[in-house]
């Protein structure tokens, strides 16, 4: 790792930030908060803008924080075998204390290739780059990513039951996540990222099961990757993984992009780095992480949450290599009668 910096150098005199206030929570709150004695021994660990051009090691399992298009300057080419890009959308919205505003169509377009093409530099032949949005500007997302020469190989759209109704227009409940490749020959595991669904209707072919298996107390099928996810859970008070920031991605969508685009020990970059899905998730499942994040208490949520990774490593909703319907679980916890009250909130 590059020479790191004083440790005060990028405390709150400089920043212009107030160490966060622990607020009270309810006893099942999980919501994970820094105290201002986590904040101030978190920042000595926070990696600092390079100054110079560094290697690809010496940017492994860094958390940097800085601006994102300086920082970018110095990192190395071709060093990434996959990018997640989770850039603000184009709404006006308070990144604690960072304030995106909401412009035009071609304002965003503009916004969105004033980083973009930086990034390309940073991958890998045949690196995957997932970029999400908003129907709003999915249009915008799509258009930028063929103007920077990637090929653009489908698009997801995720459930949020998150949201709220209208009287005069449609529920937004869901979004989208762009994936396209540098490349004609992308890595793609199918098999990493299978749903194991319940099934409604068994079928049988000369008494045996057709497609499905039977196990434990329920009946099972392995479903293939498709590009419509409706078993996500947006993070929320009672989960381990929950924090404050206003649109924190769930460790389980992130868990299916790395295992279908990285293998164990590759590198997945996230210049929008927030409080540390990217890195976090990258870290359970074995894989090396560069986050950038020009938030000070969002660099410490995410070295929290790592350190907290070192105790637990489960994703929700991913387990036995297989991922889960959501409000569904292994028929193995369904047969544990001791598990607690408060694991149920979350066994999702």
């Amino acid at each position: 790792m590059f020479d790191s910096m004083s440790k005060m150098s990028r405390l709150s005199s400089e920043q212009g930030e107030k160490i966060p206030e622990v607020r009270a929570s309810a006893p099942r709150n999980r919501t994970i908060r820094l105290t201002e004695e986590e904040t101030e021994r978190l920042s000595e660990k926070i990696c600092p803008m390079p100054c110079r051009k560094v290697s690809a090691d010496e940017v492994s399992d860094c958390v940097i924080m800085g601006d994102m298009l300086a920082v970018m300057e110095f990192l190395p080419d071709s060093f990434a075998d996959a990018v997640f890009l989770d850039p603000p959308y184009n709404l006006t919205k308070d990144f604690n204390g960072n304030v995106f505003r909401k412009r035009g169509d071609g304002a965003y377009f503009e916004y969105l290739m004033s980083w973009l093409p930086k990034i390309v530099r940073l991958m890998k032949e045949n690196a995957a780059v997932y970029l999400c949005c908003d129907w709003k500007c999915t249009a915008a997302c799509y258009e930028a990513l063929r103007e920077c020469g990637l090929n653009v190989r489908n698009r997801i759209t995720w459930q949020r039951e998150k949201g709220r109704s209208a009287d005069d227009n449609w529920k937004n409940a869901c979004e989208d996540i762009w994936y396209a490749v540098k490349g004609d020959e992308p890595i793609f595991h199918g098999d990493a990222v299978r749903m194991k669904r319940k099934v409604i209707a068994p079928y049988r072919t000369d008494g045996v099961p057709k497609d499905w298996n039977e196990e434990g107390n329920g009946r099972y099928r392995l479903t293939g990757a498709s590009n419509f996810w409706d078993d996500l859970t947006v993070p929320f008070w009672s989960m381990r993984e929950n924090t404050d920031h206003p649109t924190q991605k769930p460790e389980k969508l992130l868990a299916k992009l790395l295992l279908a685009s990285t293998e164990a020990g590759g590198v997945v970059f996230d210049p929008f780095g927030g409080s540390g899905t990217t890195a976090v998730t990258a870290r359970k499942l074995g894989r090396k992480f560069t986050s950038i994040e020009q938030s000070r208490e969002y660099c410490c949520l995410t070295l929290k949450r790592l350190e907290m990774e070192e105790t637990d490593s489960a994703i929700q909703g991913y387990e036995d290599g297989v991922f889960w319907e959501r409000n569904s679980q292994p028929p193995k916890k369904q047969e544990n009668h001791s598990i607690s009250e408060d694991d149920e909130l979350f066994l999702k």
